[in-house]
């Protein structure tokens, strides 16, 4: 038996320390290419860091800390002169303290891939393995980012978190507006091939179901977060949303949108119009609370079911946004990067049996399909993560200077997720008209 654990712990090691990077994740999965199991991986470390940053906010963790004998604020004494000020463990100093480190080890993953164009490169092994040694990494740079004096570092970190964080916005939106071109372009090409209502019938109901979800969500704002008297600003936005996804949806059936795009329609705005209710949702719970008539007004910040809901749906389009940008940064960049391969181009087993026509057999778990050219722009990838990062500090701390006082109310958030929510229609407007308006240019 000591020797099996012997052998697993081996195992294990080599898993975390060795260059496969599925070795930790895939191994009782089928096969899968390489690149897509790094971006898995990835994605769990940036998991991970933001389950850490919503831990520190947890309602009631900075009483618990008192308890603690060695802070500086216990309650509880005991002889010595190791004091921690404790309340630097909490509260939205904390958040920015973690993803501060988090940060910085994406902005240094994508200068080391600078220019990588294949897995042959000796920096591959970098990029696909060595998880073990990343996750320490990142664990001793949160730990170190604690011992970081406050003077100017919130502050002066707050400025490059609400660039950072706009700009992940900004390509967070242009692949949800992506998304649903794709999934309509998908049905409707499955539709005209095979004729079969079947195709016909699901593109009617995803577009019906969108838009009844979408119209719910007006209904219920205006239920309750508006009033009968007061509240004005909150029926605008309500109001100015409503209109606004009417008229993008109108433009979508205009002869001349269907004369250049053929395949444009009501499911494409039933999707954009469902998620910019979702962040007129998101603003609105961060307005005064004498107009939001779930909290009622209580001063009490805790993660109710308004807040668990929006942080699942909040945390699914992080991680969505993060990833897909990877195989879609030749929309974004406007290069010419390959996207995600499905073949096996510079094929070559990382775990197998035997390697060569033995490692193409059912025992290969992991493939590398980046040997004759990256299947996505690593440097880009690492960018967008450090970006979503610096979303998830501003998000947690409601894009406001850090302070261990906790409070969902905040004016700043509220003009930022509404601008969002405004520029989401804006853009998406903008790919309806722009090969009417361009007709010599092409648009994919």
């Amino acid at each position: 038996m000591g020797a099996v654990l012997g052998l697993c712990s081996a195992a294990q090691l080599a898993c975390c320390c060795g260059s496969a990077a599925c070795s930790l994740c895939c191994s009782a999965c089928p096969s899968c290419a390489n690149s897509t199991s790094t971006r898995l991986m990835y994605a769990v470390m940036l998991l991970l860091v933001m389950i850490a940053a919503c831990v520190t906010l947890a309602p009631g963790l900075h009483d618990e800390m008192k308890k603690v004998p060695f802070c500086k604020n216990s309650t509880h004494y005991i002889p010595g002169d190791l004091k921690v000020d404790c309340d630097q463990a909490v509260g939205y100093l904390a958040v920015y303290r973690i993803c501060f480190a988090a940060c910085l080890f994406f902005v240094l993953m994508a200068l080391i891939t600078i220019g990588v164009k294949s897995s042959k490169d000796p920096r591959a092994g970098i990029q696909n393995g060595f998880w073990g040694i990343k996750y320490l990494l990142v664990i001793g740079g949160i730990i170190g980012a604690f011992f970081i004096p406050e003077g100017q570092f919130a502050s002066t970190w707050m400025v490059f978190g609400m660039i950072g964080g706009f700009g992940f916005i900004v390509i967070q939106l242009i692949l949800i507006i992506d998304f649903a071109h794709s999934w309509a372009e998908r049905w409707v090409s499955n539709y005209e091939e095979s004729q079969s209502r079947t195709w016909y019938a699901a593109l009617l109901l995803a577009m019906l179901t969108c838009y009844a979800l979408a119209i719910t969500g007006v209904v219920l704002l205006y239920v309750y977060y508006t009033k009968s008297s007061g509240c004005d600003l909150s029926k605008f936005f309500i109001s100015f949303n409503l209109i606004l996804v009417v008229l993008a949806s109108g433009i979508s059936i205009l002869p001349s949108v269907q004369e250049h795009q053929p395949r444009s329609g009501l499911l494409q705005s039933a999707v954009v119009s469902l998620y910019v209710m979702y962040l007129t949702w998101s603003a609105l719970s961060n307005a005064d609370k004498a107009c939001n008539g779930i909290t009622g007004g209580s001063n009490e910040s805790s993660f109710d079911k308004q807040s668990i809901i929006g942080l699942v749906i909040w945390v699914c389009s992080v991680l969505y946004s993060s990833i897909r940008t990877a195989s879609s940064s030749s929309k974004i960049t406007m290069s010419d990067h390959i996207l995600a391969k499905d073949g096996n181009g510079g094929y070559d087993s990382i775990e197998g049996a035997d390697g060569g026509e033995a490692g193409r057999g059912e025992e290969a778990k992991v493939f590398d399909n980046e040997g004759d050219g990256v299947a996505y722009s690593w440097t880009f990838f690492h960018v967008v993560f450090a970006l979503a990062t610096l979303y998830i500090m501003m998000t947690l701390t409601n894009w406001y200077n850090p302070s261990s006082q906790l409070s969902k109310e905040n004016v700043a958030s509220m003009w930022i997720k509404i601008t969002s929510s405004w520029l989401c229609v804006g853009l998406y407007v903008w790919t309806l008209v722009a090969p009417a308006v361009f007709p010599d240019r092409e648009f994919n």
